[in-house]
């Protein structure tokens, strides 16, 4: 299993952003199920979970919306006006429709969000222009003593470009291999625009004439492989899931797991089942996954291993659920296959997990 890691600084910029908003950091560390208190001492540049940090921005989000509505940052990622989008687009097959769906649900909102997108193709090139009416972002979400005030026009831009970078691969099961990010604005500086082109894979250009993510034609006829069900996973843990998708080749393996994933519950698909859903022949399938030297019977294994280490991080599941929502039909049988997948209990990963999240999860 890939386990994503944040800095802590990342943790203390944010809880410093609540603070700057007037939200109550104490009761979104406790939605988040994070003790503040030990969150706080420790060092910057220590390494937690990014499911954690998905889970803090999530309740953020939800607090920061009690406010005002319209959240600037990350394409409006955590907002019930994002979600709806992405539940708009659910029908589609292919990455193209699935964009042209989401270019008319955000012009629909634009005169309230101040937020929408166009597309245009030229010699064989995608162009993903951003429109966001930065000028009139609500002035709460700038508090002046915010580090930062002075660039959060940049910020807001930059942003949302990568999640929409992100939105995509997550949609296809795999990273967009895009050329470039445009932004139409100044630069914060070299270590801001090497983060941006390190998690994206491509080159960042500032102050260009627009707001742009440019990518192949090709990639609008990627099939979909997400789904309502795989929905709704991917609202609760966002960040997490983006970072991930930012983070991972485009492989065919990748695009099974997030095919399968969230329908695991409903009984694991066939090996027919997904090729067809995939839109290839059997045999196609094959020899692609043995070019990756795997095979669908790991990658269900790992699928399965996945979620049950998602599942066991939260307490509130209990180990014969977790067995119940993998489709074990006794406990028992998960508790084996776990053994054979991590060499451990599923108590003893649970206990493991918590004592290294000690420093700052409380109920999770």
């Amino acid at each position: 299993m890939q386990d994503i890691k944040i800095a802590v600084s990342s943790f203390h910029k944010l809880f410093d952003y609540i603070e700057s908003l007037g939200l109550d950091a104490d009761q979104v560390a406790r939605e988040a199920q994070i003790n503040l208190a030990q969150l706080s001492a420790l060092q910057s540049g220590e390494q937690l979970s990014a499911r954690l940090y998905a889970r803090l921005y999530r309740v953020a989000v939800v607090e920061m919306q009690k406010v005002h509505p319209h959240i600037p940052w990350a394409a409006g990622l955590g907002t019930d006006a994002f979600d709806m989008l992405c539940y708009s687009i659910m029908g589609a097959s292919t990455l193209g429709e699935a964009l042209e769906l989401a270019e008319r649900f955000e012009a629909l909102l634009r005169p309230l969000s101040g937020r929408y997108f166009t597309l245009s193709v030229e010699r064989g090139q995608v162009h993903f222009d951003y429109h966001l009416d930065i000028d009139n972002v609500a002035s709460l979400f700038v508090p002046d003593q915010w580090v930062r005030a002075n660039t959060y026009r940049t910020v807001a831009v930059a942003s949302g470009l990568v999640v929409w970078h992100a939105f995509c691969g997550w949609l296809v099961g795999h990273a967009i291999d895009a050329s470039t990010i445009s932004v139409s604005l100044p630069s914060i500086g070299g270590a801001y625009k090497s983060s941006l082109s390190e998690v994206t894979g491509c080159d960042v250009v500032f102050d260009a004439p627009r707001n742009r993510l440019t990518f192949p034609v090709e990639c609008l006829d990627y099939r979909v492989v997400q789904n309502q069900a795989s929905l709704q996973q991917f609202l609760d843990m966002a960040v997490y899931q983006l970072s991930l998708v930012e983070r991972q080749p485009g492989t065919i393996s990748e695009a099974i797991k997030q095919l399968i994933g969230a329908d695991i519950q409903c009984g694991m698909p066939s090996f027919t089942e997904v090729a067809d859903r995939l839109h290839l022949s059997e045999s196609s399938l094959r020899r692609k996954l043995l070019k990756e030297q795997t095979s669908f019977q790991i990658i269900k294994d790992q699928v399965r291993c996945d979620l049950a280490m998602a599942f066991l991080e939260d307490k509130e599941n209990k180990i014969n659920d977790v067995a119940d929502k993998l489709g074990f039909t006794e406990p028992s049988s998960f508790v084996r296959s776990f053994r054979n997948w991590t060499g451990m209990t599923p108590k003893s990963y649970r206990k493991q997990f918590a004592e290294q999240a000690v420093s700052f999860v409380g109920r999770g």
